[in-house]
């Protein structure tokens, strides 16, 4: 992150309160774009809400809100426009909204899920309550319920519908009023003004029994289909929740401090945002470096497989450059420390990722791509028979018309995707694979690449010995020697040999990074395990290790092993359709064997980040919809940015937070079984919403012709959510 521009001196554009957000592209036009975590997103068309609201504001030149993360990504000007002025434009419009810094979005999190728990416990809770009174109405025969008694248990429904309405329903009717303002009809236009109609007929019914409402009430359908709803946008916000959460636990795997070196001998303690360009950092075994740098002094190995996807730890000594985030393996390291905070390689690639997540989706839902017609379809049907039945039977007129209102009322379609994906996502969890975004179902369906990473992928973390031969002497023999060395080093290549083995009987043994082990047997020869060239000065290309002393050479050949089911996963993936391809960072060698073993034709190796992104723009931009699958911190950008992302459950939480789907129990098999049951539940979205409309068809003739009473489109409505709800479990086979 660059320093903002000189002269940016607005109390809120300090550069200090911007900068755990906020970066600077270069230029002295200081501009800066900001990343918001917001509060209230319910559905796609909140998005444009927020949008057209800041863009009206002066000094804003770009907003951009992704519903499903609740994140907003804000070109503006800060000299122009405080950062207060951009809260309370948001607020304005109905949404809160926090800078996207851990323990702030924390607490918003916090408050939403506290507010959305009571809404649901207060909507269930009464409902019970209130079926219990409508019950007796249901059950009893002709004359068994005495009028008075019918008459409180109806006063007593009414009264207990009331918190229900004004409290956990406020959210339908707050969404409907900023979509109503801002001149779009999300769905919920329709579930306010069903919710609202059934009410007030009812409210109508209940007062003035012979009136023009009638006598039947439906405050029993009216707190169920709250109630459901609410249950329905609970799960959806925990599963934003978690993604979010699992985001910020990335700064709690980083090093809360670091060891300053000073001028006098000494050394401090202090937090990694202390750190300052040309300090001097010690990095002890096993410990993170909190800053890129250079190695001053000492040497040892660096696993950098969560940034770079490197299989194989690194070697590190004088003058080799350092990344934060890595785990230096080895002995004490000095650094100097080159870039801290923001512009390290870790949070650069964290940048990247939140830009991407905060790109608006290029297609909303289903049921938000209907909701609009529906909306002005069912409105326009209500006032045409309302007025014609005036003219008719002016005493049925309101009667017929809260009955089309009722009998439309969009209970089955809002129902139709949240029955549908909280089912099928409760089957994939079986299968080890946990949806994080519900909607990532239907973006499955769409699907016609998928892109893997190569190590912690499709590959075992481990490597392991594929054959054996040597150059003089017995290669068995050789290879038990060797494994009897490798258990004295701390190499991954040497863990590979490693079988148990005892290992006493060498002495003098010294491990050189970025060659190997050197030791002497009990005769006093030394031997040497590690790269081929340092053990012979003849190396076998065809090795990857060696073991040997003088003409006695064992070459060792060392792969990545596919994971035990790969072979089967990608065969069902192309037996779907699906092109497949290999992207990692790792050694092109290395890549390119993996990829032969998996029979994937297309592959890149030693791709970057930025690499990696570019390349999955340029597959999106051909109009291939891409399943991108990793694990690796350096795979989170290309992750955000892919049409439906899912990470290996065991890889970087950065990975994890940038995903879709968490793949926890590693079985690449569970990725053509989402796939089959993407398809499945989009045929079950579809017969759902198909119910919907013939019902709908079927009902409003009926009621258009006033033969359908409030009454029987209340239980019609109720009969039509159960249908959806049941047709949806189909999916948990």
């Amino acid at each position: 992150m660059s320093a903002p521009p000189p002269g940016l001196h607005a109390a809120d554009a300090d550069a200090r309160l911007l900068a755990p957000f906020t970066t600077w592209p270069d230029g002295p036009d200081g501009v800066a774009v900001s990343q918001f975590q917001v509060g209230g997103i319910h559905c796609a068309a909140c998005s444009g809400i927020i949008e057209s609201a800041l863009l009206a504001l002066p000094g804003v030149e770009q907003a951009s809100v992704n519903p499903a993360s609740a994140r907003l990504a804000l070109r503006w000007r800060p000299s122009q426009l405080p950062l207060a002025d951009v809260l309370a434009g948001l607020q304005a419009v109905g949404y809160s909204a926090t800078p996207d810094v851990a323990a702030p979005a924390r607490d918003l999190r916090r408050r939403e899920k506290r507010q959305a728990l009571w809404r649901l416990f207060v909507a269930g809770f009464l409902m019970m309550q209130v079926m219990m009174m409508a019950t007796p109405a249901y059950v009893a025969g002709a004359g068994e319920l005495a009028p008075d008694l019918d008459q409180l248990l109806r006063w007593a429904s009414w009264v207990m519908a009331l918190p229900v309405l004004a409290f956990s329903a406020a959210p339908f009717f707050a969404g409907a009023w900023r979509q109503l303002r801002a001149g779009h009809l999300g769905m919920d236009v329709p579930v306010a003004l069903g919710i609202g109609v059934t009410f007030v007929a009812s409210t109508g019914a209940l007062f003035d029994p012979g009136g023009l409402l009638g006598r039947d009430v439906y405050f029993d359908s009216l707190t169920m289909f709250i109630a459901l709803l609410l249950l329905a946008r609970w799960f959806e916000l925990g599963a934003r929740h978690r993604a979010a959460e699992a985001l910020e636990a990335v700064a709690g795997s980083l090093p809360t401090a670091a060891e300053r070196l000073l001028d006098d001998g000494r050394s401090e303690r202090v937090a990694p945002e202390s750190l300052r360009v040309g300090d001097r950092i010690r990095v002890a075994a096993g410990e993170a470096f909190a800053a890129d740098g250079l190695v001053l002094s000492g040497q040892g190995w660096v696993n950098e497989a969560l940034l770079t996807g490197e299989s194989a730890p690194v070697a590190k000594a004088l003058g080799d450059p350092v990344v934060a985030g890595s785990i230096n393996g080895d002995g004490p390291l000095v650094v100097a420390v080159q870039r801290v905070g923001a512009d390290t390689t870790a949070q650069g690639i964290v940048r990247l990722m939140q830009q991407a997540q905060s790109q608006r989706p290029p297609a909303h839902g289903i049921v938000d791509r209907v909701a609009a017609g529906f909306t002005a379809g069912v409105l326009l049907l209500a006032l045409a028979a309302g007025l014609a039945w005036w003219w008719v039977e002016p005493s049925r007129a309101v009667a017929v018309a809260v009955a089309v209102l009722i009998v439309t009322c969009p209970c089955a379609l809002t129902l139709a995707a949240p029955a549908a994906w909280l089912t099928a996502s409760g089957a994939l969890a079986r299968r080890g694979l946990l949806l994080t975004d519900l909607s990532a179902l239907e973006r499955l369906c769409g699907v016609s690449t998928v892109v893997f990473d190569k190590t912690g992928t499709l590959s075992e973390d481990r490597l392991q010995l594929q054959r054996h031969w040597s150059s003089g002497g017995d290669a068995d023999a050789l290879l038990a020697q060797a494994r009897s060395l490798a258990a004295l080093s701390r190499h991954p290549h040497a863990r590979a040999l490693v079988d148990g083995r005892d290992a006493s009987g060498w002495t003098d043994v010294h491990e050189l990074p970025g060659r190997g082990v050197e030791a002497r047997d009990a005769t006093g020869r030394t031997w040497r395990l590690g790269a081929p060239g340092w053990v012979s000065e003849r190396p076998d290309p065809a090795a990857r290790l060696a073991f040997g002393s003088g003409d006695s050479v064992l070459w060792m050949d060392l792969a990545e092993e596919p994971r035990e089911d790969a072979h089967e996963a990608l065969a069902a993936l192309r037996d779907a359709g699906l092109r497949l391809r290999l992207l990692s960072g790792d050694q092109p060698a290395a890549v390119a064997r993996m990829a032969a073993a998996l029979d994937i034709v297309h592959w890149h190796a030693g791709a970057s980040p930025d690499t990696k992104l570019a390349l999955l723009r340029d597959w999106q931009a051909r109009g291939e919809r891409v399943l991108m699958v990793g694990d690796g911190i350096n795979d989170a950008p290309v992750l955000a940015a892919a049409d439906v992302r899912i990470a290996m459950g065991q890889g970087a939480m950065l990975a994890r937070a940038a995903a879709d789907a968490l793949l926890v129990s590693n079985r690449l098999m569970a990725l053509p079984q989402a796939l089959s049951l993407a398809r499945r539940t989009r045929r079950v979205l579809r017969q759902n919403l198909a119910w919907a409309a013939l019902y709908n068809l079927a009902c409003v003739p009926l009621a258009l012709a006033g033969l359908l009473p409030p009454l029987a489109a209340g239980i019609g409505m109720a009969a039509s959510s159960l249908f959806v709800v049941l047709n949806a479990q189909r999916l948990a086979r």
